[in-house]
């Protein structure tokens, strides 16, 4: 039978399931709502329901490969010791896979079938978070591609190979070799996961960014009591230097602070054998921008024990 797009979204709310999941309960109970509810609590679809409300902020940022590509995905978990879990890193290196094959694209591989089984990924999470028992979210996804040349990743406090707090990808451009380029992609990436710059050129840098950087400049240089024509020049001076200390090409490199990161890659095309650029870099640390929130451990206590 045809299950409509509102009965999906009506079962969602009742039960916070995820929207294949809600729409295969329906297919499953011919439309019954009420038998699709039970349906998807005796697979433990609804336990994971209940514990959407915890926050997630923990989990691996995880990184993998493909030809001239690779892309970086955060997977979220309540806790570092589910993180630590095999099942769950498990998921993260299988998330990855499929963000490579998907471009990156969150959505699509949310839907796509997870590797191995006959359902999605979103559907996956459900039943690792019913199986663990913690809430669990895949939150986002990157990828990089490049015609020629290469990708290359980095993890920072790695706790297994390709799995860590912060991951990062660079892409180089180029016909020379491959090895040397990931080689140097790889540093380039340790640069970023240190210093973790706003845009690859001034260019790229939002023009609202810069202008909110020029007035706190202008507020501080007045205070000098310096002339016009000098406040000018102070701040002008000030923005070279925030874009030389935000911009990756203009940053001093962290391997070798006597060069910028742009010097660095031209230096390095005497090795590779043919001109280099940098086309692109994604930086994800695990938990960036998740609201925390304020827990009060003594009124969780007394609640645990009946009494709050």
């Amino acid at each position: 039978m045809n299950i409509s797009a509102a009965q999906v979204k009506d079962l969602r709310e009742k039960t916070g399931a995820g929207m294949m999941d809600c729409k295969h309960a329906l297919a499953e109970n011919n439309g019954d709502i009420e038998a699709a509810i039970d349906w998807l609590r005796a697979k433990g679809l609804s336990k994971a329901a209940k514990k959407a409300g915890r926050v997630a902020a923990e989990g691996l940022v995880g990184v993998a490969t493909g030809d001239k590509t690779a892309a970086v995905v955060e997977v979220n978990s309540e806790t570092d010791f589910v993180a630590r879990n095999d099942a769950f890193q498990a998921l993260v290196r299988a998330v990855a896979a499929v963000a490579v094959d998907k471009a990156g694209d969150a959505a699509a591989i949310a839907a796509a079938t997870y590797p191995g089984k006959a359902h999605s990924v979103e559907a996956e999470v459900k039943e690792l978070i019913a199986t663990i028992g913690e809430n669990m979210g895949f939150r986002r996804a990157a990828a990089l591609k490049v015609s020629a040349g290469a990708v290359a990743s980095y993890i920072h406090s790695a706790i297994a190979d390709g799995l860590g707090k912060i991951g990062v990808l660079v892409a180089l451009e180029s016909t020379g070799n491959v090895d040397e380029l990931i080689k140097l992609g790889r540093q380039i990436a340790m640069h970023v996961a240190a210093t973790s710059p706003l845009a690859l050129s001034a260019e790229e840098i939002s023009a609202d960014v810069v202008e909110r950087e020029r007035a706190i400049f202008i507020e501080q240089a007045k205070e000098s009591g310096k002339p016009a024509a000098v406040i000018e020049k102070m701040v002008e001076g000030r923005i070279r230097k925030f874009y030389e200390e935000s911009t990756l090409l203009k940053q001093a490199f962290v391997i070798n602070p006597d060069l910028t990161v742009e010097a660095a890659v031209k230096a390095a095309e005497a090795t590779v054998g043919a001109p280099i650029k940098v086309t692109g870099f994604v930086r994800f640390a695990l938990g960036e921008g998740i609201d925390k929130g304020e827990s009060d451990f003594a009124a969780e206590v007394a609640a645990a024990a009946g009494q709050g």
